[in-house]
């Protein structure tokens, strides 16, 4: 965490790589977007998920700009595509295509939130392990620019979908390239135990299945090594085994793109270091267009996927503090743990797979020596962790207002009712400005699903 001058924890101080670039203290209070934590507090309540509007369309016109700089160098072109699976809705798609990046999906409700924010069906991808033939009917019907297919059975489903519709539709197919990502188990993509994909070994009869199909069209190789990656160096080996696959592949037809995946990494604490993007897309795209020259072939368009890369910093979630209580861990160590009204129903990560998170006091700054603390939630789960370690200040209190930064990915994606618990709403903030862009739940709305509860109305009516 960052130090103050003294060379101790600055309880207080914004570390620049983990929040927002709006993210600043007025008067010693958090704001945001040029809005500050008590009036998004006073106007939303808590727990609440603030994004940053600007800081989503600056990271997607950064990303695009680094991937379009590096293939351009090599005479190709380039697609770059804004993982829906990391954040949703409607007013995000716009953002992210209006700033020129294409959409992934990978259900049937994704696909639709993309189509009703009037993203270009032709720059849509469409994923998923387990594609129901509604789902990919629907794909090929509303025109997505390419289907991804991951197993022998969903290439036979789109068959009878583009013969029944007189359909023509591109596909990547995704493949397994036994790169094991710098990640946690459950962020890891590309090695073979695992349900996504072919293996390299099988995918030749798979793209020979395909291209015999009439309607069909093969367009290339897609393959994912994981997410929360740092650096390049997982995708170069990657690219030299898909790059020798694509030149025998390319004996029977032309092949125009190779989706290299991305899951590039964002910093969550201030320890973290992710390489800068224009780095990353360097070192990839350099690596295909070498891996292209040693075996003579022309280097494909390439596409990406950079996943929570484009929205995951711009996110902050607000919580407001319960209770607060000093627990002895040992002899010479106490812990202080800190109660907020949310947790693992809105950010399930930490309990997932030990995500970490920093947090600051959002309401105040305090002069109070700094306290190792445990911020927790408020479920029934001793896992209820939102930040497992951080120093707060010591005198953190009851009715504090609590910031958790890099929260816009996979948070809200993943939110529950666990405890019965609506789910918060996000707000986005803008030049001073605060708007819900996906309204909160109520109890009430929760209620109004249990069948069982309306039936007692009908029957005492």
């Amino acid at each position: 965490m960052p130090e103050g001058p003294d060379g101790q924890p600055d309880a207080n101080g914004l570390a620049s790589a983990v929040w927002p670039a709006s993210a600043e203290r007025v008067d010693g209070e958090l704001q945001v977007g040029g809005v500050s934590a008590s009036e998004l507090r006073e106007r939303f309540g808590t727990p609440l998920y603030v994004l940053d509007e600007t800081e989503v369309r600056a990271h997607a016109r950064r990303t695009l700009d680094a991937f379009r700089a590096a293939t351009g160098r090599h005479g190709v072109m380039t697609r770059v595509y804004y993982a829906g699976k990391a954040f949703l809705s409607t007013e995000v798609v716009r953002w992210v295509t209006e700033e020129g990046l294409a959409v992934d999906v990978c259900s049937g409700g994704e696909l639709e939130v993309a189509l009703a924010a009037g993203a270009v069906p032709a720059h849509v991808g469409f994923h998923g392990n387990n594609k129901s033939m509604a789902e990919l009917e629907r794909a090929v019907e509303a025109g997505v620019g390419s289907i991804v297919v991951d197993s022998p059975i969903e290439i036979e489903r789109l068959a009878a979908i583009v013969e029944r519709l007189g359909a023509t539709q591109p596909m990547l197919l995704r493949v397994r390239s036994g790169v094991h990502a710098e990640t946690h188990d459950f962020l890891a993509t590309a090695h073979e135990d695992q349900k996504f994909g072919f293996s390299l070994d099988d995918a030749p009869a798979a793209v020979a299945r395909i291209r015999e199909i009439t309607g069909l069209v093969f367009i290339g190789l897609h393959c994912h090594i994981g997410s929360q990656i740092f650096d390049s160096s997982g995708f170069t080996e990657s690219a030299s085994r898909l790059v020798e696959v694509h030149a025998a592949l390319l004996e029977d037809g032309d092949i125009p793109v190779m989706n290299l995946g991305g899951g590039f990494g964002i910093a969550y604490t201030s320890v973290d270091d992710p390489q800068p993007i224009e780095q990353i897309a360097e070192g990839i795209v350099a690596a295909v267009a070498q891996e292209c020259a040693v075996r003579g072939i022309p280097m494909p368009n390439l596409a990406f996927e950079p996943g929570r890369a484009i929205v995951g910093q711009a996110g902050v979630t607000l919580y407001e503090v319960g209770t607060v209580k000093p627990v002895v861990v040992s002899n010479d160590l106490t812990r202080l743990y800190v109660s907020v009204d949310g947790g693992m129903s809105d950010n399930a990560r930490p309990a997932l797979y030990g995500a970490n998170y920093s947090a600051r006091l959002a309401s105040r700054v305090s002069e109070a020596a700094p306290a190792l603390a445990r911020v927790v939630g408020r479920h029934c789960e001793s896992g209820d962790i939102v930040v497992d370690a951080e120093y707060l200040p010591g005198d953190v209190a009851p009715g504090d207002l609590l910031a958790v930064p890099a929260t816009g990915a996979y948070c809200f994606s993943l939110a529950s009712n666990y405890n019965y618990t609506p789910r918060p709403p996000v707000v986005a903030v803008r030049d001073g400005q605060a708007r819900v862009i996906v309204r909160g739940e109520t109890v009430s709305d929760l209620l109004a699903r249990d069948a069982g509860l309306a039936a007692a109305m009908e029957g005492n009516a």
